[in-house]
């Protein structure tokens, strides 16, 4: 498959295909368990096809499967595709991405993470006219996007692909990540609490934290759909990070309980 095919928008089996998982997964989260005849009624779907979409759900951690049904993993996050999680929460990622260019400089370099946030972020430096920028990114969407912005001096990261993601993983990722140094890197995660932030796959935890470590200043992008959440693994307290950004709405005892680990801007 090429960069221009990776590029075009999902299929619609494909979006017909994550919106039912989501909905499976919605269901489990706020039921605990559900049987396969249960979620066939739910989705409107063959058994053998919420019996595939079982199978991947807990292939990937997202839940249990027992005889005749399912249960909620103690930590579910659904981690959808690239293609599909740039479709959702839209109008929250647009803000934090504007909230996030107001901490640019000229001349910075910056990092990107795999985060769709960063998808927004990206396409918003071309608003910017105060002069050059670096931006290096490991995430195939953001490299097709900059590759011939203006005044963008474009690094992407290699290693081994991965589809879900569309972006690339693993210890080449790692290592060539681990030999830069830039000013800020703008990072986001599945979920976190007041106090500590989590994703649920160990190969996207490696390589963030590895990004963390290359910047000067890291700079957390927060949707409310990430919020009062834990997933599987730790990624790192939240004071680790230099500054926060969430979105209008979050509760204000939560945002009072971050600004105890550190500075947020809470985005219009």
């Amino acid at each position: 498959m090429t960069p221009a095919t990776r590029s075009q928008p999902p299929s619609r089996r494909t979006q017909a295909r994550e919106t039912r998982q989501q909905v499976i997964v919605a269901h489990v989260m706020a039921h605990g368990t559900a049987t396969v005849a249960e979620l066939t009624e739910l989705t409107g779907a063959s058994i053998m096809t919420v019996h595939r979409d079982l199978d991947e759900l807990a292939r990937r951690g997202v839940v249990r499967k027992f005889h005749g049904g399912v249960s909620a993993q103690p930590s579910t996050v659904f981690e959808s595709s690239s293609e599909y999680r740039s479709t959702v929460q839209v109008a929250e990622k647009e803000a934090l991405a504007t909230a996030a260019l107001q901490l640019l400089e000229p001349g910075m370099s910056i990092m990107l993470d795999t985060s769709t946030t960063n998808l927004f972020l990206a396409r918003r430096l071309g608003d910017l006219d105060f002069g050059p920028l670096t931006v290096v990114t490991n995430y195939l969407p953001i490299m097709q996007l900059l590759r011939s912005m203006p005044d963008i001096h474009l690094i992407g990261v290699g290693g081994d692909y991965n589809s879900t993601h569309d972006a690339f993983l693993g210890m080449s990722t790692i290592e060539a990540v681990g030999a830069l140094t830039v000013d800020i890197v703008f990072l986001s995660t599945s979920a976190m609490t007041a106090t500590t932030t989590y994703h649920q796959e160990t190969d996207i935890v490696t390589v963030k934290r590895a990004m963390m470590a290359a910047g000067h200043r890291r700079i957390l992008l927060m949707d409310p759909t990430k919020l009062n959440r834990t997933a599987l693994h730790r990624l790192a307290p939240t004071s680790d990070f230099h500054h926060l950004v969430v979105n209008a709405g979050t509760p204000d005892g939560l945002v009072a309980d971050l600004r105890e680990q550190t500075t947020v801007t809470v985005a219009g």
